[in-house]
């Protein structure tokens, strides 16, 4: 009988020694995603757009575990990396989220980041919807106008001359 009080205390003892192990591990999980976050951002800033995109692939199914202005975050530089490494759907996808999450809750990006969230959205869109690309002359979004377009201007190329022959299709006259 004695072993068996013996042994129940030490089952109790041991289980109330790993509560605080348990909760740190638990703690610490949280933080985890948020150092994976920054590295990335570091990776990031350092022009390593392939270690940082390794790291976004990493922590992509637990983003829900980060704050709200992280989540935000990871959305506006998971969008630029695949922006600059050419994956434009994916970049179009997650710049448009971290513009909604921005919205929705804001301050979680700069204002250095909210321009060139809407630059590259704009371009993305762009691609996806058609449109004039900007020019260096006009703004991003043409002035609506009453006025019909006005007509184009004649060219200054001469009329062709009745001494030159024509050609039939086929290239045979």
């Amino acid at each position: 009988m004695r072993f068996r009080v013996h042994f129940a205390r030490g089952a109790a003892a041991l289980r109330l020694a790993l509560i605080p192990v348990l909760m740190a591990a638990v703690l610490s999980g949280c933080t985890t995603y948020r150092d994976h976050l920054n590295r990335g951002q570091r990776m990031f800033d350092e022009n390593e757009y392939e270690r940082a995109l390794a790291i976004w692939r990493t922590i992509e199914g637990d983003v829900d575990s980060l704050s709200i202005s992280d989540q935000a975050r990871y959305a506006y530089l998971r969008g630029m990396t695949d922006y600059r490494l050419g994956f434009r759907p994916d970049a179009r996808h997650w710049l448009a989220i971290g513009k909604a999450i921005d919205m929705e809750h804001p301050g979680g990006l700069t204002p250095d980041w909210k321009t060139r969230t809407e630059e590259a959205l704009d371009d993305l869109n762009r691609e996806v919807y058609g449109g004039p690309a900007p020019s260096a002359s006009t703004s991003a979004a043409p002035a609506l106008s009453a006025e019909p377009p006005a007509e184009p201007a004649p060219s200054a190329a001469p009329a062709p001359s009745a001494t030159v022959p024509a050609v039939a299709p086929g290239g045979a006259n």
